[in-house]
């Protein structure tokens, strides 16, 4: 899958919640904990992964807008159903709320902290880039929630910016819920950024722009004075009331004892069954990308391996393959112990004591790796590395590592296959072309069943499909600062621009790239059309920029951009010789780069199980206002006329807008 291994992340959430009460003139904001009260509350961070060294980098869908548009709209309809079509009464089994909002991706680094970080971000890459998957939470998986971030967006901490929560997040969007605040947000209003000048103030400008819920004891504690002050009306209370209640309404926490509603039947004991062990194993051998295979040293014949070298720092902890917010696995099953079940004669070394491996035991591991018939090597990262409040300062694998791989390779009788456990790309230039390293396996922080999917994949019993979702860039991308927020390069200074959108530097794993034990093919269907006519079933002038052959999305209206929707048809074709579950990715390429163009756009991806020798069709519907617009400096979608080419593989096909 193009995902990456996002854990699913629970949470009991202290919930700030006023209730008004009226004594006289009074008006009173008492403070309640939602705890008690039993709300569930889902935070999938849907955040654009664009820097390598984030290190929270690992909790996101990857870098690409249109991967975590999906994903962030699947989560939450996961949570929360689909009982929103519904409409004002619609139930919910959770309430999931999408974070951070929005331009975060930054914890510290360079002296600059979430706290205090103004995020200097154009409208273009705003509108292009930033806001997609929370828009995509809010209008295709109806969030009942969004969280604003720590961070200030051109100068306005988010949670006291009334544009991004009131006139974007709900009026444009139409979010049907409440707005929280990261934990302690509130308080770095006034604290950290400095930009409201009393307690009071810091209130007044959160709820005034449109939060809700305060995720600390700012609001509880100021909120009177505010009031007093003039600074907080009770129709902002009252308007945080509704949004809150209406929510825990929605919840059925006023539905009677909770002993007899409609999950209350839920045990713990159902969180281990089996079916969700499958899950977890499905996820994970579909998570793992194959980056190397050298001479089809993978996969491996369980019959003819007599003895296997197990080295690294990575290879024997069950809590190395689970990556940060996650809750205790059902099963601690190391990698170690699995490659151990599968060959009896499995000898084991750490090499590095910890994923900083500083010192290291190069010799006994070269001893060990010249012992036996294969070697299988888990090195990577882990939470002492990249984590929330942790961005790395290199890309580069930490301390002794690549001296431990390089010697064990050059010393091992047949090339060796490394296992990366990591949730943010590394530069793993010397390996990708050592003779010696044979395959590269990419597992991210695979969850608890990581160890048995790797497994498999080594030994043949699962065929990998995985492609990355980020940009694997070189070490030099380091020199770019993380505080940079432009998307699209800047020739003039040198600034090479982020992710596979924009990047102009050479990578050293691309977005979408991944291997398989089978080879594929790709060919667009006659079907697939090939010129939309703007005024064949509609009447566009009205919609035409002037002095231009564009028109403006906009104004055009959703009704104008349905009938212009047509389909492309890709026929996939798996040569063997295995089996095999294959991602097929549909890119926009534009004939230049002209107007901030990106290079490549992915616009849709569907994965098809294929058998040895199979072929099958699969369709994409291609809406041209959505998939081949593209963003004005102004922030405007706009559709231009001309040339269009959707691209799979190697494979491209010719789309013409015509008037």
């Amino acid at each position: 899958m193009l995902s990456p291994h996002a854990s699913r992340k629970k949470r009991r959430f202290g919930i700030g919640l006023y209730q008004k009460c009226v004594i006289g003139t009074e008006a009173r904001a008492i403070y309640n904990d939602g705890q008690a009260q039993g709300l569930t509350f889902w935070a999938p961070n849907v955040n654009i992964f664009r820097d390598p060294r984030w290190g929270r980098g690992q909790e996101t869908p990857g870098e690409d807008p249109v991967t975590a548009s999906k994903y962030a709209a699947s989560f939450v309809r996961g949570m929360q159903g689909d009982s929103f079509k519904g409409g004002s009464s619609a139930e919910l089994k959770a309430s999931a709320c999408c974070k951070h909002y929005t331009a975060y991706d930054m914890d510290n680094w360079g002296g600059k902290s979430r706290f205090t970080f103004d995020a200097i971000v154009s409208a273009q890459d705003l509108e292009d880039t930033y806001q997609p998957p929370f828009r995509s939470c809010v209008e295709e998986g109806r969030a009942s929630c969004i969280m604003c971030s720590y961070n200030s967006v051109n100068g306005v901490p988010t949670c006291a910016d009334s544009n991004l929560l009131s006139k974007t997040a709900r009026d444009s969007w139409g979010l049907y819920g409440y707005i929280a605040s990261d934990c302690d947000a509130v308080a770095t209003i006034r604290g950290a950024h400095v930009y409201a000048k009393t307690p009071e103030d810091a209130v007044g400008d959160a709820l005034k722009a449109g939060l809700d819920l305060d995720c600390g004891n700012y609001v509880q504690t100021y909120a009177m004075s505010a009031v007093q002050q003039g600074k907080l009306s009770e129709e902002d209370i009252d308007r945080a009331l509704r949004n809150l209640f209406s929510t825990r309404m929605r919840l059925g926490l006023f539905n009677g004892s909770p002993a007899y509603q409609l999950y209350s039947n839920i045990a713990p004991s159902q969180v281990c069954k089996q079916e969700h062990q499958d899950l977890a194993l499905e996820a994970a051998r579909d998570g793992i990308v194959l980056l190397k295979n050298s001479v089809n040293t993978l996969p491996l014949s369980r019959s003819e391996v007599t003895s296997l070298g197990v080295i690294g720092p990575n290879a024997n902890s069950v809590m190395k393959l689970i990556a940060n917010y996650a809750g205790p696995p059902c099963k601690y099953i190391t990698p170690l112990q699995v490659l151990q079940s599968y060959v009896k004669d499995t000898r084991y070394l750490s090499g590095c004591d910890t994923a900083a491996c500083n010192p290291s035991s190069i010799n006994e591991a070269v001893q060990l790796a010249s012992s036996v018939d294969y070697v299988v090597m888990f090195m990577g990262l882990d939470q002492d590395q990249e984590r929330e409040g942790l961005d790395r300062v290199d890309l580069v694998l930490p301390g002794m590592q690549q001296s431990l791989i390089t010697s064990v390779a050059r010393a091992a009788k047949r090339p060796v296959i490394l296992v990366l456990l990591c949730g943010g790309p590394v530069d793993i230039t010397f390996a990708k072309y050592e003779e010696k390293i044979g395959s590269i396996l990419w597992a991210g922080y695979p969850g608890e069943a990581g160890g048995l999917a790797i497994a498999q994949v080594i030994f043949g019993e699962h065929n990998p499909g995985g492609k990355l979702p980020v940009t694997w860039y070189p070490q030099s991308f380091t020199s770019v600062a993380m505080t940079d927020m432009r998307m699209r390069a800047d020739p003039a200074s040198g600034y090479p621009g982020r992710t596979y959108r924009f990047y102009t530097g050479k990578p050293v794993f691309e977005f979408g790239y991944g291997l398989s034990y089978s080879n594929y093919s790709y060919e667009f269907s006659a079907e697939s059309e090939n010129t939309i006519y703007m005024n064949k079933s509609i009447s566009l002038d009205a919609f035409k920029m002037s002095d231009s052959l564009s028109y403006d999305i906009t104004k055009m209206g959703s009704e104008a951009c349905k009938k212009l929707k047509f389909s492309t048809v890709v026929g996939v074709k798996n040569h063997g010789p295995m089996d095999g579950k294959h991602p097929v990715l549909l890119f926009l390429r534009w004939p230049s780069v002209l107007h901030g163009r990106p290079m490549k756009q992915l616009i849709g991806f569907q994965s098809v199980h294929l058998k040895a020798g199979e072929r099958a069709d699969v369709k994409f519907v291609v809406s041209p206002c959505k998939h081949l617009s593209r963003t004005n400096v102004d922030g405007t979608k706009v559709l231009d006329q001309g040339s269009h080419f959707l691209v799979t593989g190697k494979q491209e096909h010719h789309v013409s807008i015509m008037a």
